[in-house]
């Protein structure tokens, strides 16, 4: 069956017709989502959620603007969006301490399972190591908390140039470290 036809039977309400499309464009569009929101596990559901609302929605597809697959990739791609820029989303980020980061530096150096780890926690540790607490403490908010620089110069009550000033050397200091 040609795909114009598959299309016409799951826009009829045919599961069979929404199965086949499903497994045809799952993996795709789940790639898609996950490039965006950057969560395997996220994109998942974010996908779940938009085939069932490419069924809910299936009559206002319109073959004549384009094709079924770039239809269902705007719909994920939006859908993505829109969780990227919830409070939500945001608020889970800000929930993620420094103190997690710290605490799997220090299990690298008492943990044997180091083949476990996807990066060299040693090194990682090292470059970490000599920032001072300003840097340490601008870094945790707009990289592990996902704050933004203003939001940032809000919190710690100083001018948001200070916050962009303090990002840009607590950076060079990373390299340097990286560089040791």
């Amino acid at each position: 069956m040609d795909l114009d036809e598959l299309v016409k039977r799951f826009q009829k309400k045919d599961v069979l017709a929404f199965e086949q499309l499903y497994g045809m464009y799952w993996e795709n569009i789940c790639g898609a989502i996950n490039i965006i929101v950057k969560n395997k596990y996220m994109a998942e559901e974010i996908c779940q959620d938009v085939f069932t609302k490419i069924w809910h929605n299936a009559e206002t597809y319109n073959p004549s603007k384009g094709r079924f697959f770039t239809w269902t990739l705007n719909i994920a791609r939006n859908a993505a969006i829109d969780k990227v820029r919830s409070k939500s989303y945001k608020d889970q980020k800000k929930n993620l301490s420094a103190d997690y980061f710290v605490g799997i530096l220090n299990r690298a150096d008492t943990d044997n399972h180091q083949d476990d780890a996807p990066v060299d926690l040693t090194a990682l540790k090292k470059m970490v190591l000599n920032l001072k607490e300003k840097c340490l403490e601008i870094i945790e908010m707009l990289y592990f908390k996902g704050y933004t620089q203003k939001e940032a110069s809000q919190q710690l009550d100083i001018p948001i140039g200070t916050v962009k000033t303090r990002n840009r050397s607590c950076i060079s200091k990373l390299r340097e470290n990286m560089n040791v």
